[in-house]
């Protein structure tokens, strides 16, 4: 257990490089402050394909496409596809496996399956067990309301607390043999369940385990928070984020300006109707993959903390009453 920190937190002896990222936004995420760190931008919604999951699957394959053609790395290079999504059975994930035809592990994470999929893949290249690794997670504001609130065409109104699912997808293709940012280390959150019941506000659900995958790592490594250019959460909007930032402060660990989240960062709150911000697998993977990871390029940023979020509720588990519990994982970035 040489490279364990602590309870939960893992260096990387050997940390593996992000050599290059795909990412495809939505035609509203592509209308907000960070369009111009997205590869591609969608017109329309459906991406020319007869239904929304059909488009999902298009843009999360496409996403895959892109980080390998920026790294000129053929699929047949690839040891490992690690990816998911927010549909039943991964199933955007499963037909892109299925296109790219590279070794799969699917993963479920709900919202933090970027920075989980970076976290396995950094531990997998690490360990030896892979030379370049492939991970990458999408979703679709119209496919995830369908499936766990109510169908577009019902024109449900929403609660002024609710977060707009992201619609895009991102991909990052992860190895050795060109420059780029590192991963050095990661904290794989516990799931924390305080009781939340409400699917529609997620933020708040998942606020808990963000600030407990943050306190774990500080306490795990003994390092300064304010030795980060950032440290971000994956999507918890801006009542999750408040309620985190007020947790940390209360068990004594106040963040500065340093702090902020990528559902709040995709959109300009003041001028596109989203409500509380942004949700959704690709709220943190094209904030990443896209505006961070070029960040990093134009050396605007030497290290962050990407602390991925995520709510593991089913639409059966709530309506048979079930608490939402929810887990969040830490993924430590450095130029």
């Amino acid at each position: 257990m040489g490279k364990k920190t602590g309870k939960q937190t893992y260096y990387f002896t050997n940390p593996p490089v992000i050599i290059s990222t795909g990412t495809v936004a939505g035609p509203i995420e592509g209308q907000g402050p960070l369009q111009a760190d997205f590869d591609e931008i969608l017109t329309d919604p459906r991406n020319n394909e007869k239904t929304f999951e059909k488009a999902e699957r298009s843009i999360l394959t496409r996403a895959c496409q892109l980080a390998l053609d920026h790294a000129s790395c053929p699929t047949g290079e690839v040891d490992l596809f690690l990816a998911g999504d927010l549909l039943n059975q991964i199933i955007s994930s499963n037909f892109t496996a299925a296109t790219l035809n590279i070794p799969f592990l699917g993963l479920y994470g709900a919202c933090s399956t970027a920075a989980l999929g970076l976290g396995l893949g950094a531990m997998l290249l690490d360990g030896g067990f892979a030379g370049t690794v492939l991970t990458a997670t999408s979703s679709h504001n119209s496919t995830a309301e369908r499936q766990y609130r109510f169908p577009t065409e019902y024109g449900a109104q929403r609660r002024p607390y609710q977060q707009w699912t992201v619609t895009g997808a991102g991909a990052a293709l992860l190895g050795y043999d060109r420059p780029g940012p590192k991963i050095t280390a990661v904290t794989f959150g516990r799931v924390v369940d305080l009781g939340s019941t409400d699917p529609l506000n997620m933020g708040a659900a998942m606020a808990p385990a963000a600030a407990d995958t943050i306190r774990q790592h500080f306490e795990d490594t003994g390092w300064d928070p304010n030795v980060f250019d950032l440290i971000v959460t994956g999507d918890l909007g801006k009542i999750g984020f408040e309620l985190c930032r007020e947790e940390l402060a209360e068990s004594g660990l106040k963040l500065g300006d340093n702090f902020s989240d990528c559902g709040i960062m995709i959109y300009d709150l003041d001028k596109q109707d989203v409500h509380a911000g942004g949700s959704g697998c690709a709220a943190s993977a094209l904030v990443t993959y896209g505006h961070l990871y070029k960040r990093f390029q134009r050396q605007e940023i030497h290290r962050i903390l990407l602390v991925g979020t995520g709510s593991l509720h089913s639409t059966t588990s709530v309506q048979q009453g079930d608490n939402i519990p929810c887990v969040a994982h830490a993924i430590r970035i450095e130029a």
